[in-house]
C-alpha cells in the first residue's frame, strides 16, 4: 500500500518542523482535549516532587520547619 502524495508531503513537513518542548506539548494537549481538570493534579505532583528533591539537599532543615 502506498500513501497518497499529499499525506507523504504533510508527514515530511511535520517531521521537519522544529520540535516543541514538553511543557508546550502538555499545554496543547490540555487545550485541545479540554482536560483542564488534570492541571491541579499535575501541579500538586510537581510540588510534591520539588519538595522530595529539595528534601535531600541542604535546604531540608528549612523545608521541615514549614511543616
Amino acid at each position: 500500500m502506498s500513501r497518497k502524495p499529499d499525506e507523504t508531503e504533510a508527514f515530511r513537513r511535520e517531521a521537519e518542523a522544529p520540535r516543541v518542548g514538553l511543557v508546550r506539548e502538555l499545554w496543547d494537549f490540555l487545550a485541545h482535549s479540554k482536560k483542564w481538570w488534570l492541571l491541579p493534579i499535575l501541579l500538586a505532583l510537581a510540588v510534591i516532587a520539588l519538595l522530595a528533591i529539595l528534601g535531600g539537599t541542604g535546604l531540608a532543615p528549612f523545608i521541615y520547619t514549614v511543616f
